[in-house]
């Protein structure tokens, strides 16, 4: 299975669809992400938060794909957002996984109510200059927090990792980071918690694609441009999310799917202008 490459704003790239390692811990976790990884998934997605980059980094060493064929992402957690906490806490971040660097590493939450987020991505600017990490990006940042990083820093993060599932689409938000360069990854892609695999109209474009729902929405998002993060624990399941490359939505089946959307369809109703992840 080949898995389509989507270039980033600093001339590395990063697979299509990736895969999620969040609750995936100690051997369970590494048994789950190296089947992830014989499964076909190249990117994979941890953070300081998860307290598994030990885990994700003994699946890379246990491997036998070469390190340089895989994408390996954590995130820095607000409570760590001074510069000297934020390079001391990447610093950990490579001891945990006993990797030689980090290919992406990224700002959790914008965490406004701090006030640090500037001091923060100046810190990941230095660890990618020290060799720590390859690129370096954001998490759920809205585009107010974004013109502000960029026009303080002159850099512009390479991926936002956002909310984005069929009742939040967030039309808006992926239209303004594609204008300035920048990939959308979709963190619960699917929905996680909601009744999203029941919904009458996903099932019928299921029964019409010969998918099942989970196909067709990460399909959606793959139409968007979007870079979904499914997790799974089981290799079938794995298999499954990575089969979006054989069929294709119409436009009508897009539009659909996007008039899903709820007012505010946040899973936990975590708004990045207020919300404080600490």
């Amino acid at each position: 299975m080949t898995i389509p490459a989507i270039s980033l704003n600093d001339g590395t790239t990063i697979p299509a669809v990736g895969f999620g390692t969040c609750k995936l811990n100690g051997s369970p976790g590494v048994e789950a992400i190296l089947r992830a990884i014989d499964s076909g998934y190249r990117l994979l997605d941890s953070a300081f938060a998860y307290e598994n980059e030990g885990a994700v980094g003994e699946a890379v060493r246990q491997t036998t794909i070469h390190r340089a064929e895989l994408r390996v992402t954590s995130k820095l957690p607000g409570r760590y957002y001074k510069y000297e906490d934020a390079l001391a806490t990447v610093e950990e971040s490579l001891y945990r996984t006993r990797l030689d660097y980090i290919d992406l590493y990224l700002l959790h939450w914008p965490n406004p109510q701090q006030g640090l987020y500037l001091e923060a991505w100046s810190a990941l600017v230095e660890a990618r200059q020290r060799g720590w990490v390859k690129s370096i990006g954001v998490c759920n940042f809205l585009p107010a927090h974004l013109e502000t990083l960029i026009g303080a820093s002159g850099i512009t993060p390479v991926v936002n990792q956002i909310e984005l599932h069929p009742y939040f689409p967030q039309a808006e938000q992926l239209a303004w980071d594609k204008a300035h360069g920048i990939v959308t990854e979709a963190w619960s892609p699917i929905g996680r918690g909601n009744d999203l695999q029941h919904h009458p109209l996903l099932q019928g474009i299921a029964q019409r694609t010969g998918k099942s729902v989970v196909q067709v929405i990460l399909r959606w998002q793959y139409q968007l441009g979007a870079v979904a993060l499914p997790k799974a624990s089981s290799a079938k399941r794995q298999e499954e999310n990575l089969a979006l490359f054989d069929f294709e939505l119409s436009g009508e089946e897009m539009k659909a799917i996007a008039g899903l959307a709820k007012p505010d369809g946040r899973i936990l109703g975590q708004d990045p202008a207020s919300y404080e992840e600490l």
